[in-house]
């Protein structure tokens, strides 16, 4: 079918060519394009935006079964957009050519990388979807791609998720010549935070989003980094660290040893279970560690400072002159969580891989916190200088608003999860955000909060997946029922154990809506979620706040 686009009013010649050839015409703001295939997408034009590349490609693929090789024809769309000057964002889009669903899937990227997320691009495309992702306007995987591109900042906080859905959105219709039925994101840390921004400032662009562990309150979460490598550092040798990677794995298996108790009955699941089905019910000291006679440390017990050190990376980032909250502490069982690359668990983040002797994250606060100035984390004041971050950049990149009057009033429906065994983003903030709107929503007329918008804590789980617990649950397919049909998901069945199919270590467990927790009743297969029922603990547990100072 021809199409032909046109921005402003109709032109009178365009009608009458119309109505004499059987043309469907559609007004389509800034194209002006006739497009009848993969190819002729590149002639297309939008608005601050460079040539398209457009190719059509056969993409292989497994099949759901993993039995047979699958091939499927996808338009890639590769473009540049200028939004404003000093800023470049890559965008690229894959068009099933058959098979579309109808729907348009955003992935949301991770830390500060501009790696575009392809192996789900693929997942999305064998169930259908029109497929966008954007490199966050920049390369590489490093804060540093901001020395002197404050533009750079905004496009990754919030604006290149905004303008790749938009050419997204015109580009899906004029491919298929009627647009989306449904706009959806979803993603995980960044990713998650890149959702919050959307639904936050954007509250059109997406009708369901799902957020994962979301960093969304960044200045913070990496002086929550800083905290850890500060408070880890011997002060009469600044280059040693206190705690090794090797003594998280000793204190995270006596966590459990005093923990495990409080699973089952007090805090959900099974006693059985090798995680902490409620971390909040873990009263553990770490002075039960101690050395005798006030020993060096070692392999099975620790010094008096390192007693310390382990004490303040649970308790969190403070401000040493108010004694304010400047940032959550690190659960109990998350210690060696997630190991990779020789590190585990609070090791990931507590200093440069590349280089113990700085800390993590050390450009974020040379090139976007103090742009201009010879940085030095011996100087940082979590007073002074965590206000000054604060005042240049909470503006732009924290996705803090608890407002999301725009978003779920209009129809959106927010999905927000987040692993109770993350040791990057403690799953304080994602509990401390939900409380927030809930109070928000209170002086609002949204009305049921709970049929817009609801957190699951995954007990066991690490950041954005793997654990021990239950981590593999099908978020896209319960959003899309909940946007589309009105089902409330009251409770999302997520598996643990071998992700490879049935094994003797596999098993379910519900989700729970926040602050439900899943119990065991009793009686039925404790393999099976539906053995489970959702409910609130017996024993209430004090979430800690941060100060209203800094929840910007």
């Amino acid at each position: 079918m021809l199409k032909c686009f046109w921005k402003g009013p109709i032109p009178n010649v365009c009608i009458i060519f119309a109505l004499l050839c059987g043309v469907s015409v559609k007004a389509n703001d800034g194209l002006m394009e006739e497009v009848d295939s993969c190819a002729e997408m590149a002639s297309m034009v939008l608005d601050n935006a460079s040539s398209i590349s457009a190719n059509s490609e056969v993409i292989n693929k497994q099949s759901p079964q993993g039995n047979e090789a699958l091939t499927q024809s996808v338009c890639q769309l590769q473009l540049q957009a200028f939004p404003v000057k000093g800023s470049t964002i890559g965008i690229e889009i894959w068009l099933p050519e058959s098979g579309w669903n109808g729907k348009l899937q955003m992935v949301g990227n991770g830390g500060y990388s501009a790696r575009i997320d392809y192996a789900a691009f693929k997942r999305l495309l064998r169930r259908g979807y029109a497929v966008v992702g954007t490199d966050t306007g920049h390369e590489g995987d490093d804060p540093s791609f901001a020395a002197g591109r404050p533009e750079a900042i905004k496009d990754w906080s919030y604006r290149a998720v905004h303008v790749s859905v938009v050419h997204a959105k015109r580009l899906v219709e004029a491919f298929y010549g009627q647009p989306a039925q449904y706009s959806y994101f979803s993603g995980c840390s960044t990713g998650g935070h890149q959702g919050l921004m959307a639904a936050q400032r954007y509250p059109q662009d997406f009708d369901g989003i799902i957020v994962g562990a979301p960093g969304h309150n960044r200045t913070h979460l990496n002086a929550g980094f800083l905290w850890q490598f500060v408070k880890n550092r011997d002060p009469e040798n600044t280059n040693k660290a206190l705690l090794s990677s090797e003594q998280l794995k000793m204190v995270s298996a006596k966590v459990l040893e005093v923990c495990q108790k409080n699973n089952g009955a007090v805090s959900g699941g099974v006693p059985q279970d090798t995680f902490l089905n409620n971390p909040y019910h873990c009263d553990f000291a770490p002075g039960v560690l101690t050395c005798p006679d006030d020993g060096k440390g070692g392999k099975d017990c620790l010094s008096e400072e390192q007693v310390r050190a382990l004490d303040n990376m649970y308790s969190g980032a403070h401000n040493p002159r108010t004694g304010e909250r400047i940032y959550f502490g690190n659960l109990p069982g998350t210690e060696a969580a997630g190991g990779y690359s020789g590190k585990v668990g609070w090791s990931l983040y507590w200093a440069d891989p590349n280089d113990p002797s700085k800390p993590a994250r050390e450009s974020f606060w040379q090139h976007w916190a103090f742009p201009g100035e010879s940085w030095r984390w011996q100087d940082f004041d979590f007073d002074r200088s965590m206000r000054q971050a604060d005042d240049q950049l909470a503006a732009e990149v924290n996705a803090m608003n608890a407002d999301l009057s725009g978003f779920l009033s209009s129809g959106g429906k927010l999905l927000h999860y987040h692993g109770l065994n993350d040791p990057v983003v403690p799953a304080t903030d994602s509990i401390s955000y939900h409380n927030r709107v809930v109070d928000a929503a209170k002086t609002s007329s949204w009305g049921n909060l709970s049929k817009r918008y609801r957190l699951y804590l995954m007990p066991g789980v690490n950041h954005c997946g793997g654990g021990a617990g239950p981590g593999q649950a099908d978020f896209q397919t319960v959003l899309e029922k909940w946007v589309e049909q009105g089902a409330d998901p009251d409770r999302i069945v997520a598996r643990g154990g071998s992700p490879e199919g049935e094994t003797s270590s596999s098993y379910e467990r519900p989700l729970c809506p926040y602050p439900e927790f899943a119990y065991y009743d009793g009686a039925g297969n404790p393999k099976l979620a539906a053995s489970f029922v959702c409910r609130r603990p017996d024993r209430e547990f004090q979430v800690p706040r941060v100060s209203a100072d800094y929840l910007r």
